[in-house]
């Protein structure tokens, strides 16, 4: 009975807040959208990258594009690419969206500013399947600022509010941000800086996965400020 003691319910799963960081199960996503209306954009491609750990599974990746519900805009076109006729011929989104959650199992959930990425999923979730998004979530731009604070009396690093945010902080990193502004392509780029994450919050004592919802959870204000628009790109 007392092991049961570190198990605890969260947002309707089950999570053993004692495991270590470097033993967790992790999906980096990434969306890529016709704009930023909450109300009236939709997404046109999502991505997902697993890893275990600080451990990338090249292997076990998800990429998809949709057929967005609303126009494809000159402005969207130029920042990811994607124009319509990549997508006149993809899946909808309710197919997609199935696969996705599929992928994402009960593992925990990891993106830039990602309260973005969840306002438009969480969306879709609620009108096509009924609920919102289950699993835990991390915000790796809450886990910088952490990391920031923590590590400034030692070394130097880029402010979080930039407009390219999230390159910024891969270049800083010795990430490549080559092929950037497509959902794979962010994912993989926002998995690289989370893996060099792991040893800093090890190193700062973010030892379980409990200590680190705790400091990356955007549900207790890690990306308030994060999904400004001229940090995230769609």
């Amino acid at each position: 009975m007392l092991g049961l003691l570190n198990f605890r319910k969260r947002k309707g799963t089950v999570i053993d807040e004692t495991l270590p960081v470097g033993k967790v199960r992790y999906v980096i996503i990434d969306t890529e959208l016709t704009g930023l209306d909450e109300k009236r954009d939709s997404i046109v491609s999502m991505a997902a990258i697993r890893m275990v750990g600080g451990r990338i599974d090249f292997g076990d990746v998800f990429y998809k594009l949709v057929n967005p519900e609303t126009e494809l805009t000159a402005k969207s076109i130029i920042i990811h690419g994607i124009t319509p006729s990549d997508v006149v011929e993809k899946p909808e989104i309710a197919t997609v969206l199935s696969e996705f959650v599929q992928f994402c199992g009960n593992d925990v959930v990891v993106g830039h500013c990602i309260s973005v990425d969840l306002a438009f999923i969480n969306r879709e979730m609620k009108r096509i399947l009924g609920y919102a998004l289950k699993n835990e979530v991390l915000d790796t731009s809450a886990i910088y600022e952490w990391i920031r604070k923590r590590y400034s009396s030692q070394r130097t690093f880029p402010s979080r509010f930039t407009d390219s945010g999230l390159f910024d902080i891969a270049e800083h990193f010795g990430v490549s941000v080559t092929g950037a502004h497509n959902a794979a392509m962010d994912a993989f780029i926002t998995a690289q800086v989370f893996q060099r994450f792991i040893p800093m919050l090890t190193g700062g004592g973010i030892n379980s996965i409990g200590d680190l919802l705790g400091i990356g959870n955007p549900s207790k204000g890690g990306d308030r400020t994060g999904h400004a628009i001229g940090m995230y790109t769609f």
